[in-house]
């Protein structure tokens, strides 16, 4: 499968934060988004809230420089965090109030929020989705449709 090459850094990045256990979506640093900017909150100035869509001015300034952070608009930036934590079960937007996951570093709860990343990162760049692993299993009379090689190609 062609992706980008910004979209294979990403998910190599949320790849390994999962697998160290350096992913926390309460954490400007360590959720979706800062692990993406390498571990860097500066994106949390493009918006009032973590969590919400709307770009503060700082954030638009930015969008309408076409200023891009490791290729991603700030607009992408704030897209790409609202699903993640919706994917881990926040309310929107993050506040200490409003309703949260028990455990927000629990693994189950983290992998359906980078799944629902990963599934925008690849709609962003206009690729298949790279963890729909369906045509794996489709099959006609009991035979498989499609060989191994061909999906993951």
């Amino acid at each position: 499968m062609k992706t980008t090459i910004r979209l294979e850094k990403a998910i190599q990045k949320l790849y390994v934060a999962f697998h160290n256990n350096t992913l926390n979506p309460e954490c400007c640093k360590q959720c979706a988004v800062g692990n993406i900017l390498d571990n860097r909150d500066s994106w949390k100035h493009l918006s009032d809230t973590h969590g919400a869509l709307e770009l503060n001015y700082i954030g638009i300034v930015h969008q309408n420089l076409g200023r891009k952070f490791n290729g991603y608009s700030p607009l992408e930036l704030l897209k790409i965090e609202a699903t993640f934590l919706e994917g881990c079960g926040f309310q929107l937007p993050l506040h200490y109030k409003n309703n949260k996951p028990i455990n927000p570093t629990d693994k189950d709860v983290l992998f359906k929020g980078l799944s629902e990343v990963i599934s925008l990162l690849c709609k962003i760049d206009g690729v298949s989705n790279v963890m729909d692993y369906t045509k794996l299993f489709e099959s006609e009379d009991e035979q498989p449709i499609y060989e191994i090689g061909e999906i993951l190609a």
